[in-house]
């Protein structure tokens, strides 16, 4: 397997901690989006939407993380990031959309350079913008796993939805969010930066790390 992916892209992240939580071995190939590598011709090719991350595996490539981290799911079982009963994988599927779909989205590098861009925002004006989405949504979070967490986003072990925190909790430091108010969220911090397959997922691990 090759992870076509940037070290501090969150999507990227997420898909590094399945892979390591899986117990998998997988190639590296960075792609800086900083500099539009992302855009060029033979990374276009592998992925139209020109996005990180990109998984090339068996002559197939998958892109979308969410779709990525199904298909690892299906594919390799063992350990199990979604819960056996059908109703306990929908909340952990919730709680990976919490964060996928209404936090990561509104603070990722391209909404970041749109905002500088476009409408003259300095670098306070986007920790603020990035803040405005992501503490509504950590208080939600937070609630949840109150209600169905044991150490984890939902019970005793990893799932799909730490999966999606850690990552997101390294970008609300990067953009100064204060996390004070959610102690569970960053217990579950805490313990990821003590697991292995955390720690070797994380942005300052990988080898196009600045």
């Amino acid at each position: 397997m090759i992870l076509h992916g940037y070290w501090r892209s969150g999507a990227a992240y997420r898909t590094r901690i399945a892979l390591e939580l899986k117990g998998l071995e997988f190639e590296q190939q960075g792609v800086d989006l900083r500099t539009g590598a992302q855009r060029s011709e033979a990374f276009v090719a592998l992925n139209p939407q020109g996005m990180v991350p990109a998984l090339e595996v068996d002559g197939a490539v998958l892109t979308q993380s969410p779709a990525i981290l199904e298909w690892l799911e299906e594919t390799h079982p063992a350990p199990p990031l979604l819960p056996g009963d059908p109703v306990d994988r929908a909340h952990v599927r919730a709680m990976a959309a919490l964060i996928g779909c209404d936090i990561h989205p509104l603070n990722n590098l391209r909404v970041g350079k749109a905002l500088r861009e476009t409408f003259g925002a300095d670098q306070a004006a986007v920790d603020a913008w990035a803040a405005r989405w992501i503490i509504p949504g950590f208080e939600a979070l937070e609630r949840l796993v109150a209600v169905h967490g044991d150490g984890w986003c939902f019970g005793a072990a990893p799932t799909l939805a730490d999966c999606y925190l850690i990552p997101q909790i390294y970008s609300a430091r990067r953009f100064n969010v204060p996390l004070d108010a959610f102690p569970r969220l960053l217990a579950i911090d805490a313990a990821a930066a003590g697991h292995a397959a955390f720690v070797a997922a994380h942005p300052d691990s990988q080898p196009d790390a600045d």
